[in-house]
C-alpha cells in the first residue's frame, strides 16, 4: 500500500437564529436568490431541491423569525400569479452575502493560522509487518 499525505480541508455551515429558533441558513438564501431568478417559489423550489411544501414552510418560518416579509406573493396560477423578493429580502440578500463572504474568509484564516498550507497529519504508514 501506498504511503499518502491527508490534506485537511475547512467546512463550516452558518445559519441564524431568532430568539433561540432557526430562521435562515444558506439553502434559505439558495431559494430566495432562484425567487427572484425566476419569479416563482414553485420553481425557485424544484431549482434548489426542495418541495413546494417545504419552501411554503420555510419562508413562512423564516419571515416569522425575521418578523419581516422577505418574498411578496401573488396568487394567481402559472398565468397571473409569481413572486419576487420584496425591498427587505434583497436587502436581506445582499447583507447575508457579505456577511458569509466576511465569516468564509475568517474561517480560511483561522484554518491557516492553525494547519498552516502543509498537510495536517502524518503520511499514513503502509500496511505491512507490524513493529510492536
Amino acid at each position: 500500500m501506498h504511503r499518502r499525505e491527508h490534506r485537511l480541508a475547512v467546512r463550516h455551515k452558518v445559519w441564524l437564529d431568532a430568539d433561540g429558533r432557526f430562521a435562515v441558513g444558506d439553502g434559505g438564501t439558495d431559494l430566495l436568490r432562484a425567487i427572484e431568478s425566476t419569479g416563482s417559489v414553485r420553481a425557485a423550489a424544484r431549482s434548489v431541491g426542495w418541495s413546494y411544501r417545504h419552501a411554503l414552510a420555510y419562508l413562512d418560518n423564516a419571515e416569522r423569525a425575521l418578523k419581516c416579509p422577505l418574498v411578496e406573493r401573488t396568487r394567481g396560477g402559472h398565468e397571473r400569479g409569481g413572486a419576487r423578493l420584496s425591498a427587505y429580502g434583497r436587502d436581506f440578500l445582499r447583507r447575508y452575502a457579505g456577511f458569509r463572504r466576511r465569516a468564509e474568509s475568517a474561517v480560511l484564516a483561522l484554518y491557516r493560522a492553525a494547519f498552516g498550507d502543509r498537510p495536517a497529519m502524518p503520511p499514513v504508514p503502509s500496511r505491512g509487518r507490524h513493529r510492536g
